[in-house]
């Protein structure tokens, strides 16, 4: 902790209490139980107090001029939600099991997207330790655990947090998030956090009466963006920076999924992304450490690799439009921007080949061009998925529709994505079929909790599954309740072996073929649902996919592989092919 510019360091000579404000030339700190005490200006918008007798669990505030009692912004751990005082912890004591843990390369990576919440009925670190052995069996490699960062109320998606050093009290301690990454890792699955850093919550951000957070030069779908390249900017980026760096050092986690990064403006010399990029991998040394975006603008610039292939900035994208064609081919929703996506098996290869459907043409639904070109990448630049929190969760209903669709459907698509050369991410409970909802929830008070449902039915009402009439209200507690995993289930489904026959075949023949793969070397054929992707991999293999995506018979775009055919759904009809077909097969260059 001494090493952080902000939040309590440890001294020789007591606690160490930090405030940067630089809008008030004076604050003090209040420590529970305690009168106030004023803090020393140090200069440069910073207040200082050492507290000789403050130890591990002292409570404290600041108090503004205008005794306003804020929360440390940098708070560790918030016992009593955002508007409670901070706690003074000390990580330094854990005791990992797992120290000499340096990550796993990003090839291997089968990612598993949770929310702590709703992934076990406790909703707590603790219980999802319990859950790590099922995982494993599955085949995952990666946690990807949505935001943590304190947010007001009983529950939250987390996107509407407001501390960012602080995992949310409701899950449990900081303590008892180390140790569920260090259970992870014991089991050698590596540990990705989503962060947000294009918007703060609406509720206990106490930072703007104190620092200029914000400002009006850059507008986001929340408001005024965050200050990252004006006046006071400088302490603004690195309380930002170094909250990702305290992650990956204090948590040893592996990496981050950075939330909505077209929202983060910044007219730099340097963007915040990059800057962040370099720092957190500096601070990383030699460990895995992967860093995946997600870019409504898909941006393939954020992508680029360097000469040998390695990653410059960042490793990942999350593919939305994977999703997009793989969810019509599935459930023939062409609703909203589905519609920009539905048509023959066309734009389903041009995503398996080369990340994007849309790499600068024009989008009707946007109404605008969209996206660059991203055919010069490696397929592992591109995150495949068929369930993920948005995609769920802004329907009307949180429903996985994908979920109710016929089994040789299902079994198609997962087949597709779970095997392609790019990075396949699960949904928590998809393995097994689940059929809870995962739909939108909060937990403001009354006036924010309307705004909210207000919101909701106007701002998404164009989104595809979204009927204002049948709205769930996002901030009742059964909302919540709904969307927790009935593990119950598990032992009835038929899924689950097909999707652990699938990842144990994923990382016996499709994992070692994609270090080293190169660029560029993908080619599709399409006609109607008939469908062929070729990717050239290492070792001077071929990766071939021949499929028909569609319920009726269709004839082969290509001739049948002279490879070894490794995974057979369906087949053919009198040289056509059958409804529903996937086959896999690895060959020679």
């Amino acid at each position: 902790m001494t090493q952080m510019t902000f939040g309590p360091a440890f001294t020789e000579e007591g606690i160490l209490f930090r405030l940067w404000a630089p809008l008030h030339e004076s604050v003090s700190l209040t420590i529970e139980g305690a009168d106030p005490r004023q803090m020393q200006a140090v200069g440069g918008g910073w207040h200082h107090y050492t507290v000789a007798d403050a130890s591990v669990g002292t409570r404290y505030r600041f108090a503004l001029p205008d005794g306003l009692e804020i929360p440390d912004p940098a708070s560790r751990f918030q016992p009593q939600d955002v508007h409670g005082p901070s706690e003074v912890v000390d990580l330094s004591f854990c005791r990992w099991k797992t120290s000499d843990w340096t990550g796993r390369p990003w090839e291997e990576m089968v990612i598993y997207e949770m929310h702590i919440g709703c992934f076990t009925p406790e909703g707590t670190f603790k219980a999802a330790i319990e859950r790590l052995d099922h995982l494993q069996a599955l085949g995952v490699t990666a946690l990807q655990i949505m935001p943590l960062s304190e947010f007001p109320g009983r529950y939250s998606w987390g996107y509407d947090g407001v501390l960012p050093y602080a995992p949310d009290s409701s899950y449990g301690r900081p303590e008892d998030f180390m140790a569920l990454v260090d259970a992870a890792h014991q089991r050698g699955i590596s540990v990705f956090l989503d962060v947000v850093y294009n918007h703060f919550g609406p509720d206990g951000n106490y930072i703007p009466s104190y620092a200029p957070l914000f400002t009006d030069h850059h507008k986001t779908p929340w408001g005024n963006g965050i200050n990252y390249d004006g006046d006071g900017s400088e302490m603004i980026r690195e309380f930002i920076i170094e909250n990702a760096i305290y992650w990956i050092t204090e948590f040893r986690l592996d990496g981050f999924r950075f939330d909505a990064v077209h929202a983060i403006k910044d007219d730099s010399a340097e963007h915040l992304l990059h800057a962040l990029a370099r720092r957190v991998r500096d601070a990383a040394g030699d460990r895995h450490v992967h860093l995946i975006v997600e870019n409504e603008e898909n941006d393939s610039d954020l992508l680029t690799r360097g000469e040998n292939g390695e990653v410059k900035l960042f490793t990942a994208q999350w593919n939305d439009d994977v999703h997009h064609v793989l969810h019509i081919t599935a459930t023939g929703e062409t609703f909203g921007y589905y519609a920009d996506y539905a048509g023959d098996a066309g734009k389903l290869g041009r995503a398996l080949a080369e990340g994007f459907v849309f790499q600068g043409e024009h989008m009707p639904y946007r109404g605008a061009n969209r996206g660059r070109p991203s055919g010069h990448l490696p397929p592992t630049a591109f995150i495949s998925f068929i369930q993920n929190h948005d995609q769920i969760g802004n329907r009307a209903l949180g429903d996985r529709v994908l979920a109710s669709s016929p089994a040789d459907v299902v079994k198609a698509v997962a087949a597709i994505y779970l095997l392609a050369p790019e990075i396949p991410m699960l949904f928590m409970g998809e393995e097994w079929g689940a059929r809870e909802p995962f739909p939108f929830f909060c937990d403001f008070d009354e006036d924010l909790n309307e705004k909210v449902r207000k919101g909701r039915r106007e701002e998404l009402s164009r989104l595809p599954g979204f009927d204002a009439d049948d709205l769930l209200d996002p901030t009742a507690p059964s909302t919540f309740a709904a969307a927790k995993l009935d593990w119950s289930k598990l032992a009835s489904s038929e899924v689950l072996d097909f999707y652990r026959t699938l990842l144990d075949l994923r990382h016996r023949r499709i994992v070692p073929l994609l270090k080293g793969a190169g660029t560029g070397n993908a080619v599709y054929r399409s006609a109607g649902s008939a469908l062929a992707v070729d990717w050239t991999l290492a070792q001077n293999r071929r990766l071939h996919l021949h499929a028909n995506v569609g319920a009726e018979v269709a004839p082969p775009v290509s001739q049948q592989d002279d490879g070894e055919t490794i995974f057979r759904l369906g087949g053919s009809d009198g040289g056509n092919l059958s409804p529903w077909t996937v086959m896999w097969s690895i060959g020679e260059v």
